[in-house]
This record gives structure tokens, sequence and C-alpha cells, in this order.
């Protein structure tokens, strides 16, 4: 049977509580202190679709990289390139090698939800595994209620035929020009119309029809689904539409609207993930994808589900949590103001494509050597094995360093160099099986870094250059979950 086999999920440690948006905002809009209750997840400057979507699948890999992946979708409608594959980006940071499909999914706020349909038909076909994963990053206008709606997070599924913690039952699927809210081609924020209208004639219409598509191709009745997991900003519309659809009250999700926002495309994972952090074997789960039609998939529960008890999840992220209460570094953060970076902002920051090609596994995937006579690590891989009682040539094997430990050995934090998030913490870390590099520091706070400490790697963004619109990444070391 085809199902899912692992999950991940990743949020972004900072959450930005709506009364501090509000305490800036509302004198425009008074109306937005309906929305006042709660926080809403925030990207770190370094931050974005991908890097979120590599911590998910990161998450859900757990270390394991199972030889059998075939495929690697993305879903997103925030992904950094337009005409560069993102999935292929993923996929080296994640060593899962080049003999694999790679796709991209888009354009709609329910991608990931039918990217995920086809995937399990392609999984049930090829006997493979495939990686589903997700990332969103929506920006917003100020003193919009999409502001203090959005959320940024991620999630990954691990896809196969055997050991499948939640069987694919089935699905059905509902396509609907219905516009609730759009964003051009060259456009930066979303358009949005009239909530009711939404409610009334997108959601109670639409919504129960792919739910009757689903029951009818499952054979269950709305009785048997133990969780319904429907992503909404809407007040409650996921109870309304449960109750249309004869679903009980008790099933409906929360929507995690009060700890994090709506997280886009990848909501309907996300919550999907932290379901499957609650349920229990033989339970039954729908799952409602929105936008342009509907997606309804259904999935049981089996034993396999406790085997991923050691997964960080949505639970995990949403626990490890630092609040935020400058809301001008949340505008800063998404480009909403135009600051001055100084001169030492200015230097130019192209490039080098052939140089990035022929090191991209150094680079992306952060691959050092081994040596095989002495078992010395290094980073980066060199012909020569650095420990001086050794020096063989041509000894070193791939050694992934992503997945050690990373020790503080020591470390400065510099108000000179140019950091969107001054000051600047970097320092000399060493590894868990050896090796040792400076590394910049991200998710830290000033003061709050010593020697000694134990980090993880962690893929961010290096620098953005926005001459050439091309985000450079690495990986830079962080406080361990």
């Amino acid at each position: 049977m085809v199902g899912i086999t692992a999950y991940g999920g990743y949020v972004p440690r900072r959450r930005l509580p709506r009364s501090v948006i509000l305490e800036n905002v509302s004198w425009f809009n008074g109306g937005l202190k309906a929305y006042s209750k709660g926080e809403r997840s925030m990207c770190n400057w370094d931050e974005d679709a991908l890097t979120m979507a590599v911590e998910a699948s990161r998450d859900c890999l757990d270390k394991a990289r199972p030889d059998d992946i075939k495929a690697i979708y993305l879903a997103s409608t925030t992904l950094p390139f337009t005409d560069r594959q993102n999935s292929g980006i993923l996929g080296t940071a994640l060593n899962l090698g080049q003999n694999m499909m790679t796709m991209d999914i888009t354009s709609s706020q329910r991608a990931a939800t039918s990217g995920l349909i086809n995937a399990l038909s392609v999984a049930k076909g090829t006997g493979g595994s495939a990686l589903f994963a997700t990332g969103e990053h929506r920006r917003s206008q100020t003193a919009n209620t999409n502001e203090l709606m959005f959320g940024d997070g991620g999630a990954a599924l691990l896809l196969g035929n055997d050991d499948v913690v939640a069987e694919f039952v089935g699905a059905g699927q509902v396509a609907v020009d219905f516009v609730d809210h759009y964003r051009g081609q060259n456009a930066d924020f979303d358009y949005n119309w009239e909530e009711r209208w939404i409610r009334d004639e997108g959601y109670m219409k639409i919504v129960p029809g792919g739910v009757q598509a689903a029951l009818d191709e499952t054979g269950l009745s709305a009785d048997d689904i133990d969780h319904f997991v429907m992503p909404g900003t809407i007040r409650n519309i996921a109870g309304m539409v449960a109750k249309a659809c004869g679903i009980k009250p008790e099933a409906a999700r929360d929507n995690l609207h009060n700890v994090m926002g709506e997280s886009g495309t990848s909501h309907a994972l996300v919550m999907l993930v932290d379901c499957l952090q609650d349920a229990k074997p033989g339970e039954t789960i729908m799952v409602i994808g929105w936008g342009q039609g509907c997606d309804a998939l259904v999935f049981r529960t089996t034993d396999k589900l406790s085997t991923m008890s050691n997964r960080k999840g949505i639970k995990g992220h949403l626990a490890h949590r630092k609040e935020e209460g400058n809301y001008n570094k949340f505008l800063a953060f998404n480009n909403l103001v135009e600051q001055d970076g100084g001169l030492r902002s200015e230097t130019d920051k192209q490039t080098a494509l052939t140089t990035l090609y022929r090191n991209k596994e150094m680079v992306i995937g952060f691959v050092g050597g081994k040596c095989e006579q002495c078992g010395t690590v290094q980073y980066p891989k060199a012909r020569i094995c650095v420990n001086p009682n050794c020096g063989a040539i041509n000894t070193q094997e791939d050694h992934r360093m992503s997945e050690t430990s990373a020790m503080i050995q020591s470390w400065t934090a510099d108000n000179l160099t140019y950091a969107p998030d001054p000051p600047h913490h970097f320092g000399m870390v060493t590894f868990g099986e050896g090796g040792r590099m400076m590394a910049d520091f991200t998710d830290v706070d000033e003061g709050g870094v010593a020697v000694g400490d134990e980090f993880r790697m962690v893929f961010r963004i290096k620098a953005a250059d926005e001459k050439r619109n091309f985000n450079k990444y690495f990986w830079k070391a962080a406080p361990k979950i």
C-alpha cells in the first residue's frame, strides 16, 4: 500500500505577537483590532521557502537517506527562483544524488495537496520512495489583514509503499476558477476579495463537493473521519464546512492560527504533520487543500506511526520559540522598508556560476572529506589528508558535515561587519566526527553564545545579490533545538 512513511515539519523560531503589529498600524486601520490575539511565525532574514523546505525535509528524513528515492517535489508560491529548479537545490542540499526526477509545483494555494496526490500515484507506480516538501514565505502590505494572518513554515513527507505510517486511501478533487485572492506576475503582494463572499460562495459551496468525491472514492461515510484537516483564515471555517458535510464537529483540527498563522501552500501539510503527531493507529484523516477548487485526501494511520516519535515535527518547532517585539525588524527582514546598510553593505555579491557548479556538493550539500586510511575528517575536502601523521593523497571519501553536531570553539560578535541583524556572530566550530571551520551563526541572541555550546548546522541564505536577483546559500551554525 502506498502512503506516508515519514514526516517532518519546520516553523521559524521567531514569533511576532499580533499585538505588536497593531501597536504600529492600528492608528491607520482600527478594524484590525479584531485580529489581536495570538502570534505569527516570522522568518529570520536568512530564511525563505527553500531553506524551510530543507529543514522540514531533514526533520522528515531524520539522518536517514533511503537509497530508493526516485523523485523530489517542492510545492510553494514563493520559491526564490522563477526560472531555476528549486527542487534541484533541495535535493543537492540533502545529498540525495542525481538519478531522480525533481519538480517544482506552484501557482495555487492547493499546489501542495494537488502535487501530493500526483506524487503518491507516481510512488505507487514506480515502487520507490519520493520526497514531497513544501515551504511558504509570503509578504504582505502593512496595515493589511494578511500581515496579521500570514505565517511562515514548511512540511515534508516521505512517500513509499513499505512501512507506511499513514496509508493513502483515496482522494476527491474539484477544479473551479473561484478567485478568492490572487497575485499577478510582477506583483509583490496578494490581492484579496471580500471575506463573506469567499465563505458563502467559495468554501461552503465548493469544499463539500470535494469531500463527497473523496468519500465516494474511498467508500467511507462522513462519520468515519476522525481528523478533519482544513486550513482557512476565516473564523471557524473548518467547523462550518465539517458540519455541512456531516463530519463530527470534534474532528475539525485547530488551524494553528494563534501560534503561527497561515503558511499558505504549506499549511495543509503543516496541519497534517501536526495531526500525525497527535493521531493514534487506525484513525482516518481527511486533508483539505483550497485554491481554485478543492482537494480532499484521505489517510488511515497504521501501527508504524509510533516509530515517528523522535521527529520534532510541527509541535517541536512551535515549542522552540523566541518572541520578537521589534516590528521594524519584521519590516526590514521582509524588505518592506528601504534601509541604508552602510558602505560595507555595498560590496558586489555576484556568484561565479561556474565555480558554484564545480563545488555544488561542497557549498550546497556541505560535503567534506574523510580519509580512508586514517579516518581524519576535514572541510573542505582536498586531495591531501590534513593529518600531519598521514598526508595520504587521493584517499578521501565524501563525508556529510550537515548531520554532525558542532561545538563552538571560539566566537565573536562584530558590529563593524555588515549584517541585516547586527551584531554579526561568527566563529570557529568543531564537528563531533572531526573537522572544523569558520562559520556564521544564526538564530542566536546577543550575549547568548559561549565557548563549548553545542550547535547544529542549518541551510540558510548567505547573502542576497539584489542586483542580479540571486540568493547565495550556504550552511550556518545555529543553537541546537
